[in-house]
């Protein structure tokens, strides 16, 4: 039996495209949680925001946090609601300005 292709949300995709403009950083766990390793990083380095950071947790895993004025959020849920971050909007492609036929013809 076929499996069905899981729906690629728009939204998400556009938040995606945002994300991979923002400077990035990867870094290891070691023995610290993800979060925690992603703070500790951020902290020492002085990181202004935005910024993405790369944890690898082992060989196979991978955690992605988007660093913001407001703090750490996860990379999955930025990409799905990049509109609520304000530092964000300068990486987003300019939105067309649609003027009325009347407007133009004058």
């Amino acid at each position: 039996m076929a499996r069905k292709r899981k729906r690629k949300s728009r939204r998400r995709q556009e938040g995606r495209k945002i994300l991979e403009l923002v400077p990035q950083f990867n870094i290891e766990s070691g023995e610290d949680k993800p979060v925690t390793a992603a703070r500790k990083y951020i902290q020492a380095q002085g990181i202004c925001p935005p910024a993405l950071v790369i944890v690898k947790r082992n060989e196979h895993t991978t955690d992605r946090f988007f660093w913001a004025e407001k703090g750490l959020f996860g990379a999955q849920y930025v990409e799905e609601n990049h509109f609520l971050f304000p530092s964000l909007r300068e990486f987003q492609p300019p939105v067309p300005v649609k003027t009325p036929a009347a407007a133009v013809a004058v």
